[in-house]
């Protein structure tokens, strides 16, 4: 594959345009925003940071990168280890159900779009229930079909989710369009940290700690109206 297509690839899988299902999500963001605790960009900057460096970064992107080096080295024990260990380190349940939503989703996406021996292993796998198939394991193998490297699936997952979060900021009213170019702007350098920290972890090295942010996501349910599922 080519540069320019693997470019095209990057913008293709990073973009919002793409209907992965992850755009439901707000990581508790609209339970933050809903009771009064994010209300300016600069909490929305704090908001991703934070998820970034001590959640995103550290477990769900982790298990990405060792997906993909499953499918780099034709090791599919190695994708289904990395699921299973995201999965049990995803300890709110409707985060779990949502991961597995969304991964199925961009899975029957992908599936659609490219025709690989690969994603058609992924579905076997799922539906006979030998993996959870989680949104970053499933990115991982969809990425490598697209000719990625590991260092543009890594950027594309955290691009995708930084988008997508101040997108669901926009949508909840608590910034606006401006705001969200400036904050996706100054998350640059992070988003280029987290990777490089990630890309060094081992499996048994994926933690989280974001307890504020978790309890969040944990009344999301309790939430009289909700625009997004967790």
């Amino acid at each position: 594959m080519n540069k320019i297509n693997r470019q095209l690839a990057l913008m293709q899988l990073s973009d919002s345009f793409f209907p992965s299902g992850s755009y439901t999500l707000s990581h508790g963001l609209e339970s933050l925003v809903q009771n009064g605790l994010v209300t300016t960009a600069e909490d929305v900057k704090q908001f991703l940071d934070i998820l970034l460096h001590n959640k995103i970064g550290t477990c769900d992107l982790v298990a990405l990168i060792h997906a993909y080096r499953g499918i780099l080295s034709n090791n599919l024990e190695a994708i289904k280890t990395a699921d299973r260990e995201l999965f049990t380190r995803t300890l709110i349940q409707t985060n779990r159900e949502a991961q597995i939503k969304s991964g199925r989703a961009l899975l029957m996406v992908a599936s659609s779009t490219w025709q690989d021996v690969w994603l058609e292993s992924l579905k076997q796998l799922t539906a006979t229930k030998q993996i959870y198939c989680l949104q970053p394991t499933v990115f991982a193998v969809v990425s490598r079909v697209a000719g990625l490297t590991e260092s543009e699936a890594a950027i594309a997952f955290l691009h995708s989710l930084t988008t997508g979060l101040l997108g669901a900021a926009i949508r909840l009213g608590a910034i606006g369009h401006i705001n969200s170019q400036q904050i996706l702007t100054s998350l640059s350098e992070a988003i280029a940290t987290v990777y490089l920290k990630a890309k060094s972890m081992t499996i048994n090295e994926m933690s989280s700690c974001t307890p504020q942010i978790d309890l969040a996501q944990m009344q999301q349910q309790k939430l009289r109206m909700r625009l997004f599922a967790n």
